[in-house]
């Protein structure tokens, strides 16, 4: 029998979209809705294993994420891209600062450009914030790397024409914002345990897969269980989807928790 340590725990920080749900102003019924599952924060993950905790993003609300969850360490933080809804709350890993000292942080060199003209005052090397949480960049490409005993993969993907990443870690695998997956990066993808991808509405959109498209992505890769994501209120209410998936496929929320064997 698995003991704690020998297990890799996956929380869904958040799982809607850019604006999350409720949207502000929205009069939409799924705004209104009382079913907990049906509010939504800006998408992310807590990966935990070996009491080793990171995330992948971490958005506007990841300070709240982070007390829902209470959360009382990080060593980490992976960067999908540099949209708002997943780089926010970036000066919020200060408590965590304090406990490590400069918090590891691994992103693409476009990414990183970006987030030093955003929080300058974080980054800079002159007239530094003396009250700013300290960051160390570490640029990453397509090649994979480990992060205190985790293999992890980036993944290309295009968020409409904007290169994004995705990573795999042992056989998980968390995309979001995708519209387009290549072929060779789809090769990445192959054997999965969980693929964890964004499924944002009914209708087209043209950065974001939409749940006919999410389908047919998990048709194609064909993990054992899909987990979707990042999704808006026009995706409908939480248990009204659920019902329509397939088999071994599911409509994630805020605070699930899924358990896996820590693969070495």
């Amino acid at each position: 029998m698995e003991s704690i340590k020998d297990l890799l725990r996956i929380t869904f920080l958040g799982t809607g979209t850019s604006q999350g749900i409720p949207m502000i102003a929205s009069n939409d019924p799924v705004s209104f809705s009382k079913n907990t599952k049906d509010k939504r924060l800006r998408s992310s993950i807590l990966i935990s294993w070996n009491a080793i905790n990171c995330v992948i993003d971490c958005g506007p609300d990841f300070r709240q994420q982070m007390l829902r969850e209470n959360v009382k360490s990080l060593q980490g933080v992976f960067f999908t891209h540099e949209h708002a809804d997943h780089t926010a709350g970036l000066d919020d890993l200060r408590p965590f600062c304090y406990q490590i000292g400069e918090m590891p942080i691994y992103l693409n060199k476009r990414v990183l450009k970006n987030l030093e003209k955003r929080f300058d005052y974080i980054f800079s090397k002159e007239n530094r914030y003396p009250g700013a949480p300290s960051v160390t960049p570490y640029v990453i490409d397509n090649n994979s790397f480990n992060f205190k005993g985790l293999e992890i993969q980036p993944i290309n993907v295009l968020h409409g024409n904007l290169p994004i990443l995705g990573y795999r870690f042992n056989n998980v695998a968390y995309l979001t914002d995708v519209k387009y997956i290549s072929k060779e990066e789809k090769n990445k993808l192959k054997e999965l345990d969980v693929l964890i991808i964004n499924a944002l509405r009914i209708e087209t959109h043209f950065t974001h897969l939409n749940l006919q498209e999410a389908l047919m992505l998990v048709k194609e890769l064909n993990p054992k269980k899909t987990y979707f994501t990042h999704v808006s209120h026009k995706l409908g209410f939480h248990d009204e989807v659920q019902e329509k998936l397939p088999k071994n496929v599911f409509l994630a929320y805020d605070g699930l928790q899924l358990l896996l064997p820590f693969l070495t």
